[in-house]
């Protein structure tokens, strides 16, 4: 069973061709497997996913349509280059796009705007206009009522006439019942009116268009390898990350927040990773360990949100828009830590099975911009958080495990088949996101034109898992708007390499 070096890393070379689709934000992999290459190595490359989400809202909205298409496709690059710089000492330079969503909804659903969208709850809103028409009624004075209701008739109450015509109605309000259930009427409808047609402007406030998110990262990983053995390799390196997003939230199952935007400006943060590796190439025996950071990034979020003023239908509610209005400050974003396992060996001539596992730190991931949180606090007494929400948030880690198996045929072509599975990272789940991990077959194919030369293609296909979609304000709770089932997602990719 015995395997050249060469072709050990030729079959190698094939495994990461594709895609992923992993949980919550995870999409590279962040995969080294480009610097435990031997000599010096080179490769390019470039994934795309093409996902269905479909769903149906379910739950609390009041109604039960479709949910058409949610997930938009989406590319990400990649390249490496790794120099041995001496017989011990190697340098790694990764380039990769780790984590990252996409994602619009379209047509008639609690994530796209109407008319009849309301900043809270519908039933939320008849207790206010209810208890606002009450109280208000309730404040007025006799006096006050009979002069409100001479008014509506027309009269002048700065003549002469007017206010004889006062004292004799208010004389009458106060001693025949009857006139003062007409004249109590009267001002309660008048009431009412006001109160419909504050909330009615309120409601105008609202944002128009669909619910979308967009957020990107870059990485950028420098990474020092020393080999004190031809078997062992021991390697560590800072990392720089950049993110930025935008973020829109529409349709009645945002309420208030219906209207939000965010714009992330591209922000840099540092982080690092360690790892070490042990090989034995006259069997292609290989197996490392790698460990990522979390990395914190402290970003200018650009928010906005139209209906704001509606919170001062609220107790206290005037001051809180004053407060939130006002407010500037960084948000902090940290992106998880991981840890990546890799193994593979040869099993026959030319023939080696390999595995991936990777363990993501989502659990303690969220994501909550500074206004967004006020207003959280704000309203969370409505929702059963009273400390507020976050935007998104992640209740598991994630865990995902990929294993296969890769053939050389001949000097020129070589081919992998493989299996995965992705836990996700908890269900229910952002709405921003909604599926819950996923399982996937891959085929992966390479060729080498000359012997320093090589193309790989690979294609993968995900089940998606079902997931009941939620939004911040149910967070940790087992309320959602929305079931997302059935789904699936397409990945290509394409990678070129050159050893030297």
């Amino acid at each position: 069973m015995k395997l050249k070096n060469l072709t050990i890393a030729l079959i190698a070379a094939t495994v990461p061709t594709t895609g992923v689709f992993a949980a919550a934000l995870d999409r590279s992999g962040q995969s080294i497997s480009a610097f435990l290459q031997p000599n010096n190595y080179f490769e390019a490359g470039i994934s795309v996913l093409d996902p269905t989400v479909e769903g149906k809202e379910a739950g609390t909205s009041q109604t039960r349509n479709e949910i058409g298409d949610m997930g938009d496709d989406y590319y990400f690059p990649s390249a490496a280059v790794k120099l041995q710089l001496t017989d011990k000492v190697s340098f790694g330079l990764l380039y990769d796009q780790p984590f990252g969503a996409d994602a619009a909804y379209h047509g008639d659903n609690v994530f796209v705007s109407n008319s009849t969208n309301t900043v809270l709850p519908p039933a939320s809103m008849a207790a206010i206009r209810t208890s606002t028409i009450e109280s208000t009624f309730n404040a007025l004075t006799a006096q006050q009522r009979v002069g409100a209701a001479l008014q509506a008739q027309g009269v002048d109450l700065t003549t002469a006439a007017g206010q004889a015509r006062y004292a004799a109605t208010l004389t009458a309000y106060n001693a025949d019942p009857a006139t003062k259930a007409a004249i109590d009427a009267g001002v309660k409808q008048g009431v009412t009116s006001r109160v419909d047609a504050g909330l009615a402007q309120v409601n105008s406030t609202l944002g128009k268009g669909n619910t979308k998110v967009e957020v990107d990262t870059q990485n950028i990983s420098m990474i020092f390898g020393f080999q004190p053995t031809k078997n062992i390799n021991v390697y560590a390196g800072g990392v720089y990350q950049t993110i930025k997003g935008n973020v829109s939230l529409r349709g009645q199952a945002w309420s208030l927040y219906n209207g939000y935007d965010a714009s992330i400006k591209e922000t840099g943060g540092t982080g690092w990773l360690a790892g070490a590796a042990f090989q034995i190439p006259e069997i292609a025996l290989k197996a490392s360990v790698t460990y990522r950071s979390e990395i914190d990034h402290d970003v200018e979020v650009d928010e906005s949100l139209s209906a704001l003023g509606a919170l001062a239908l609220l107790p206290n509610g005037a001051a809180a828009v004053a407060d939130i209005a006002n407010a500037t400050g960084k948000t902090t974003i940290t992106t998880p830590q991981s840890v990546n396992l890799d193994f593979q060996t040869g099993i026959m001539a030319n023939t080696v099975a390999f595995a991936n596992l990777r363990w993501v730190n989502w659990k303690d991931f969220s994501i909550q911009p500074l206004k967004f949180g006020k207003v959280s606090q704000a309203v969370g007494s409505l929702v059963g958080q009273p400390n507020g929400f976050n935007l998104v948030e992640y209740s598991d880690d994630q865990y995902s495990a990929t294993v296969g198996v890769g053939r050389k045929v001949n000097e020129q072509w070589a081919g992998n088949v493989s299996v995965g599975w992705d836990s996700g990272a908890g269900n229910p789940v952002t709405t921003l996101g909604p599926t819950e991990g996923y399982w996937n077959v891959g085929l992966g194919v390479q060729y080498s034109p000359t012997p320093s030369t090589f193309i790989a293609g690979g294609v993968k296909y995900f089940w998606l898992g079902d997931a009941k979609a939620q939004t911040g304000a149910q967070a940790g709770t087992n309320q959602y708007v929305a079931d997302f089932t059935d789904n699936n997602a397409l990945a290509y990719g394409l990678k070129l390499g050159y050893r030297f």
